[in-house]
């Protein structure tokens, strides 16, 4: 039963408390690692970039998986409490919520300012419709990235599971990118996140399900853009009924998005949540998971 109390009580920092500071937050720790080392690196060529990109990732992961494994070594509530403090790192709710909340704003250089919070993309020129489109796009992404997915793997491999991911999540947010400087130092990283979250952005769709199966069908069979990140944003333009594109990656067709269909998306992003979090209670007090079973 460790594992489900570990669980609940991480759920109930998240709700009540929120993130932990940055500085003492295990997340920002892996993030500033990996950009330690891709400060100091000097580009040398696609296969010398490959593989320093790649140490620095898997040292990034090591100390993750280290990290992760602290508890067992300390006195029972001691451990317990490291324990909830490393799960309640992986994951992130209420802060999510928040963040896509903080972009519905009437003037729209605020919106664009808390809109660039949020995403990698350049909203210096984006219009209202595709600053609402790329607020939505990013909370339905992020129910895969910083829900579902960290808690699928705690499922699988307990608190190492949750905590490798979110170091691999983080280093694609970093590094995975394809512009000059990171096409092959981050491509390690980026792959590994591809085929973490592969399984995860399929089971968010599924909770997406309920609200409009035809309709979410229909979508997801469109979703051909991109390996992962697509899948719970066409689900989320099926649902609201509106299109929802990033330019030149992809577009799912629909109404004109406006700011209250960003609420309804926090509505939908909340009953989603909601069907996950029951279906990990339910893996966990049963003990079918793995993670209760080493």
């Amino acid at each position: 039963m460790e594992a489900l109390m570990i669980f609940v009580v991480a759920l109930l920092w998240d709700f009540l408390l929120g993130e932990p500071p940055a500085l003492v937050h295990p997340t920002v720790w892996f993030g500033r690692l990996i950009g330690l080392f891709d400060g100091i690196y000097k580009r040398r060529g696609p296969i010398l970039d490959f593989l320093a990109g790649t140490s620095a990732s898997l040292f990034v992961i090591t100390f993750a998986f280290a990290l992760s494994k602290l508890p067992e070594l300390l006195p029972e509530w001691l451990g317990f409490a490291l324990g909830v403090y490393l799960l309640k790192s992986s994951f992130a709710i209420k802060s999510l919520a928040q963040h896509v909340e903080n972009t519905m704003r009437d003037d729209i250089e605020e919106q664009r300012k808390y809109v660039g919070w949020i995403v990698s993309r350049d909203v210096s020129k984006l219009d209202r419709a595709h600053l609402n489109s790329a607020a939505i796009e990013s909370l339905a992404e992020n129910i895969t990235d910083s829900i579902v997915a960290p808690l699928f793997y705690y499922l699988l491999f307990g608190l190492p599971g949750a905590l490798v991911y979110r170091a691999v999540n983080t280093l694609d947010a970093m590094i995975g990118y394809r512009d000059e400087r990171h096409e092959y130092f981050g491509k390690f990283a980026a792959r590994l996140d591809d085929l973490l979250n592969f399984i995860p952005a399929r089971i968010t769709v599924l909770f997406f399900l309920p609200l409009s199966p035809r309709k979410v069908l229909e979508y997801w069979g469109k979703a051909k853009f991109k390996i992962n990140a697509d899948k719970p944003i066409a689900a989320m333009s099926a649902v609201l009924g509106v299109w929802l594109e990033k330019e030149g990656v992809y577009h799912f067709e629909g109404r004109e998005p406006t700011l209250e269909d960003i609420r309804r998306a926090l509505r939908i992003y909340w009953i989603v949540v909601g069907e996950w979090i029951a279906v990990v209670l339910l893996l966990l007090l049963t003990g079918v998971c793995p993670c209760l079973n080493p």
